[in-house]
């Protein structure tokens, strides 16, 4: 076992520390003997001489020690210049020597304190008074020969100051023997305030992680629809109980009034404390409620429950202030945070966020991370509402140029328009039935390839020019589509669209009837019959109109008997598209669902179709069904 040897001056006496624990005090753990396990450790050691100088400086200087600086006052130089305060005691538990980082944190030279008991010149209760010596953990090392730690005890300093010290304890052992204790101290206040220190800055790391992932989860949520209802109700989802415990949204309607649309609480959805709120009044100069001030383009305020008293004695004239405040008082608000949805130039409305506890009040650095998801999420309702109104304009101009169905002679029509599921794009599905300048009932189902305001543009520019040309001359479908494909690029904007053109021949009263047909990369048209029978009819197929030109072939023409009291179906492929599947299945459906309706009166077959349209699907439909009488 290696020892170092005799040191001089302050340290005079630690010569007796075995030379692997001074190496583990360097480095601020807990040190023990070389060889010795931690079983070993913990039985009673017999006690022994301490070894000579000249021994432990032939431990150093022989084989032992192959280190390059090993020699003679090694081991003094690094306990002295050791920054850790560091004492040895012998078994008895008196001081046999102090570094000089001990005799300052002591405050006291080491002359003073070797040959004194270490307990009764150091150890105090927090009072100042000395301590009994059987529970001393120290003392208690000595005895058992044990390492041990301690933090936050109470150690007299020289100049009668108090000081808490944390302290780890190593036996220090020659051939198994106890000869002594290493002890080495830190100032546990300091050691205490670092570690406050880092836990603080490793909270407040998380806190801003946690905001910035609660920021990026609302951005990518509110993406995910065009619809405001929705966006505002997933948005209480995520900041309820994440950041608040309560949070309300107040909307601008177009009116100048303000509406309260969604509150939500630790419970979900709360529609009891929804509901409209009062036109919003001229604001006097003495109504200082925040969610007025910030619906009228003030800056994000956070206040406290004493404040939100005075807030909410709002004066006669204000009534949402009054409104708000019952609603904060509901709750039993502790702190609060209102901040604009939008930008100051466009204030979409406000966000309210309450927390109930006034232990956990809002910070400013929540109200910062509320003022930016308020940004956010006035972007996303002022699009919503763009969206909207977009949507509406389309869907007018939709409905408007799907003109009233003839009903010539014993001939019987039906039709229906679905626009797509809210939140999805508007679409260019159209139907269209009219009698020729020959008498000819003519049927028309078509589909402008885009899902926006331009495809439904383009849809009322192909209707109208294709009634035009059907009526002006009097041939067969395929030659009408035909020329409707050569002017579509002169005059309209459509890029790409699918149709079916049909004439429906024979007298509309007595029969019998033909149906002659072409279709421009349209869904098939599907025909029920009277004996139980489904069929699609695929012929008179050609391509699509605005197909890359190249190619002069004439467009062809299909012929087939109708029977009476037979049904044929016309549709866009909104009505047969099945989410995460292909066309094939979907009209296997659509032929089923028909063939059990075939009975059914005209107008029900046509909405328990669209009833039974696949779930998930963003298209709009467009169907038109024609019922021959029965003869």
């Amino acid at each position: 076992m290696a020892v170092v040897p005799h040191l001089t001056g302050a340290a005079h006496g630690l010569g007796r520390l075995p030379a692997i624990g001074i190496a583990r005090f360097a480095t601020g753990r807990p040190f023990f003997a070389a060889g010795l396990s931690p079983h070993s450790r913990r039985r009673p050691a017999r006690r022994r001489p301490l070894r000579t100088e000249g021994a432990m400086a032939e431990d150093l200087g022989g084989e032992r020690w192959s280190g390059p600086t090993a020699g003679p006052g090694f081991w003094s130089r690094i306990v002295e210049q050791l920054d850790t305060a560091l004492i040895v005691v012998d078994p008895a538990g008196s001081i046999l020597a102090v570094n000089p980082a001990a005799e300052r944190l002591l405050g006291r030279a080491a002359g003073t304190m070797r040959g004194k008991d270490a307990h009764e010149l150091l150890h105090r209760d927090p009072e100042g008074s000395r301590l009994p010596r059987q529970p001393c953990p120290l003392l208690r090392s000595l005895t058992e020969g044990a390492a041990a730690r301690g933090e936050g005890d109470s150690f007299l300093r020289g100049d009668g100051r108090q000081i808490a010290i944390s302290w780890s304890a190593s036996p220090l052992l020659t051939d198994g023997c106890l000869t002594g204790m290493a002890v080495l101290f830190t100032d546990f206040t300091g050691d205490h305030g670092a570690r406050r220190e880092r836990a603080a800055y490793t909270s407040a790391l998380e806190d801003i992680n946690e905001r910035l992932t609660l920021v990026a989860e609302i951005t990518d949520v509110l993406g995910q629809t065009l619809e405001a209802d929705e966006a505002l109700a997933r948005l209480g989802r995520l900041l309820v109980p994440r950041l608040a415990d309560w949070a309300a949204v107040d909307l601008r309607t177009s009116s100048g009034q303000v509406h309260r649309v969604a509150v939500t609480g630790p419970a979900g959805r709360d529609a009891g404390l929804e509901g409209g709120c009062e036109h919003l009044p001229e604001v006097a100069e003495e109504d200082r409620s925040p969610l007025v001030q910030v619906l009228n383009g003030g800056s994000a305020v956070l206040w406290e429950e004493r404040e939100e008293q005075a807030h909410t004695a709002a004066p006669p004239g204000s009534p949402l202030a009054a409104l708000h405040g019952a609603f904060l008082r509901t709750v039993r608000a502790a702190s609060v945070i209102t901040v604009p949805l939008g930008s100051r130039r466009q204030i979409t409305g406000a966000l309210t966020l309450v927390r109930t506890d006034p232990a956990h009040p809002f910070s400013p650095a929540d109200l910062d991370v509320a003022s930016d998801i308020g940004r956010r999420v006035g972007l996303v309702v002022d699009n919503a509402r763009r969206y909207g109104r977009q949507r509406a304009v389309a869907e007018a101009m939709q409905r408007n140029l799907l003109a009233p169905l003839p009903q010539p002679g014993l001939l019987r029509l039906a039709a229906r328009y679905q626009p797509a599921p809210v939140g999805s794009q508007v679409g260019g599905d159209w139907y269209d039935a009219f009698e020729l300048k020959d008498g000819v009932l003519a049927l028309v189902i078509g589909d402008v390839v885009g899902h926006d305001l331009a495809a439904a543009a383009g849809m009322a520019q192909l209707h109208g020019i294709l009634r035009s040309l059907a009526w002006d001359h009097t041939e067969p479908p395929g030659a009408v589509v035909d020329r409707l494909d050569d002017a579509m690029p002169a005059i309209t904007t459509v890029q790409m669209a699918t149709l079916v053109l049909a004439r429906v021949e024979g007298d509309p009263r007595t029969g019998p009837w033909t149906l002659r047909w072409t279709n421009a990369g349209h869904p098939p048209p599907l025909l029920l019959t009277p004996g139980g029978q489904a069929q699609y009819l695929t012929a008179g197929q050609g391509l699509v109109l605005g197909a890359p030109p190249g190619t002069d072939a004439i467009r062809p023409d299909a012929v087939l008997p109708l029977p009476p009291a037979s049904t044929l179906l016309l549709y866009t492929d909104g009505l047969i598209e099945i989410p995460g599947s292909d066309l094939d299945t979907g009209m296997a459906l659509l032929r089923r669902h028909a063939l059990a309706l075939a009975h059914a009166p005209l107008d029900t077959l046509c909405e328990e179709l669209l009833a039974r349209t696949p779930p998930g699907s963003t298209d709009d439909v467009a169907l038109l069904a024609l019922r021959l009488p029965t003869l």
